[in-house]
């Protein structure tokens, strides 16, 4: 899969956009090619947030497709990955509003074999600049996976976005970054298993609004460049960038 897989710069910028919407759903479509060293294929990605007056509620399925037929073509989704996280906050008109209790849910299954269930649990911390154009949410959770371990079974994200960038009007600078616990092997080029017990990934996105030039205020181009440490079966520091188009509804 191309995350942890995790998309989650949607979360930033859905807060902007409630702020001056309501409670409106904002739902995109984002497709990229990855071009990493042995990715060399097409992601999917669908993306749902929604305030309430309880909280928020996010989700995001993820679908990569490297099945192939014998003509190369891709042929079926190779893997799936969905994630759906649930804020709670009950005290929006309090001094306390920055601060939300956290749930959340991970699971997938890739060629064959299946990502494990992990269940998440804790605190968001909300910040933002004055006209909420740049945007950081910052959690700390409690984290379990199905027949995982770890030496300490915590998870620290952040989350931001920057609207307009550099005074350019269209232009969005988001993403996120992960780091956890969890015990794993990777495999080395030469194909030597070494154990690992902490992950480290980020992905930061740069999108623009190409389509506010021509009436379609919908579509984005841009992309993003996965960085990790010891992600999934990967030894080390990879490297992994992509291209795509986004398509907000």
């Amino acid at each position: 899969m191309r995350k942890t897989y995790q998309i989650k710069s949607v979360l930033a910028f859905a807060i902007v956009s409630f702020m001056a919407l309501g409670a409106k759903a904002q739902t995109n479509l984002q497709v990229f090619y990855d071009f990493g060293k042995d990715r060399k294929q097409i992601t999917t990605t669908f993306e749902m947030f929604k305030q309430d007056k309880w909280g928020d509620t996010f989700f995001f399925i993820d679908h990569d497709f490297k099945t192939r037929t014998k003509d190369g073509a891709d042929d079926a989704p190779s893997g799936t990955y969905f994630e759906i996280a649930r804020g709670l906050n009950f005290w929006q008109d309090t001094k306390f509003a920055p601060l939300s209790l956290h749930v959340e849910y991970n699971g997938g299954v890739y060629k064959g074999y299946s990502i494990n269930n992990a269940w998440l649990f804790g605190v968001n911390y909300f910040m933002h600049s004055s006209d909420f154009k740049n945007t950081l949410t910052l959690q700390v959770l409690f984290k379990t996976i199905a027949h995982g371990k770890s030496d300490l079974p915590m998870q620290f994200t952040a989350v931001w976005g920057m609207n307009d960038l550099f005074g350019v009007q269209g232009l969005a600078f988001s993403g996120f970054a992960d780091f956890w616990w969890e015990d794993h092997v990777g495999f080395k080029d030469d194909g030597t298993v070494v154990a690992k017990s902490t992950t480290f990934v980020t992905e930061p996105q740069l999108w623009y609004n190409v389509g506010r030039h021509f009436g379609c205020e919908n579509l984005h181009v841009g992309g993003e460049i996965e960085l990790s440490n010891d992600f999934g079966t990967y030894d080390g520091f990879k490297c992994n960038p992509c291209l795509g188009v986004k398509w907000e509804f």
